[in-house]
């Protein structure tokens, strides 16, 4: 999963843009994320997953002689009116490490203020990447928002998960008025 862009450290920001998915997007957004998934590197993601979700995607193009080529997604999940999940973000081998990724992460929180969610919440095995972009590491034994719970019941991975939790609070972004409290998680045993 390389890119026609031969190094990576030859990128401008303005040479990266941004926008919503759509449709068209849907083979690349799933081949980039089972190559990564194949790397053990991210969770899979079901092509219908990923249609049922396309609001929440974002692609990272560069800017050609060939004209635009996909080289990264990210997804925002929000999961209730205080937090969302920056999920699904991948960027072709070829061009790591050329702010894609964190171009993608800064998406995905522009549109968290736009919306009026106040915290991102990612699952990462890219700790310092994370860090890089403002969060935080989260003990996920104790610190975990019932929501994010109700998420990780779900995953085929939940027993054995070894992923880090990372959060970041939004600042200037107020806490939306007249939040109901979100439905009782099922939290397991010994948690909290």
């Amino acid at each position: 999963m390389t890119t026609s862009i031969a190094n990576e450290h030859t990128l401008n920001s303005s040479d990266v843009q941004v926008r919503p998915a759509t449709t068209s997007d849907v083979p690349e957004i799933f081949d980039l994320i089972g190559y990564w998934a194949s790397k053990s590197q991210m969770l899979v993601r079901p092509m219908p997953n990923i249609f049922e979700n396309l609001r929440d995607f974002f692609v990272a193009e560069i800017v050609t002689e060939a004209g635009h080529e996909f080289v990264g997604c990210a997804a925002l999940h929000v999961l209730w009116g205080d937090i969302a999940e920056v999920r699904g973000l991948a960027v072709k081998d070829g061009v790591r490490g050329g702010g894609i990724g964190k171009k993608l992460v800064s998406t995905c929180e522009q549109e968290a203020r736009r919306i009026g969610i106040p915290q991102l919440f990612a699952w990462t095995y890219s700790v310092g990447f994370f860090e890089k972009c403002g969060f935080e590491l989260v003990d996920k034994t104790r610190d975990l928002h019932p929501r994010v719970w109700s998420e990780c019941l779900r995953c085929p991975f939940f027993a054995g998960c070894n992923e880090n939790g990372m959060r970041k609070q939004l600042a200037g972004v107020a806490m939306p008025a007249n939040l109901p409290e979100p439905p009782p998680a099922h939290v397991p045993p010994g948690i909290r």
